[in-house]
């Protein structure tokens, strides 16, 4: 007999189903890899948004009288 019909046999109705990440946590773990992937693609966001705000406030801004820098 195979290992995976002996896996099938043992698991039973658990058989190709995702497992948690932790039997305590209601988290799958494609539900966690989404959110690495989501969470990195918010903080790159975030440091695009950051570097903007940084040159129109430090070269932008005093070109045109909005801000003073000395």
């Amino acid at each position: 007999m195979g290992d995976s019909k002996r896996r099938k046999e043992i698991l039973g109705d658990q058989y190709g189903q995702e497992q948690n990440i932790f039997p305590w946590l209601p988290i799958k773990k494609s539900q966690a890899q989404q959110f690495v992937k989501w969470s990195t693609r918010g903080a790159w966001l975030g440091i695009g948004v950051l570097i903007a705000y940084w040159v129109l406030i430090r070269f932008i801004g005093p070109s045109l009288g909005w801000w003073q820098v000395s």
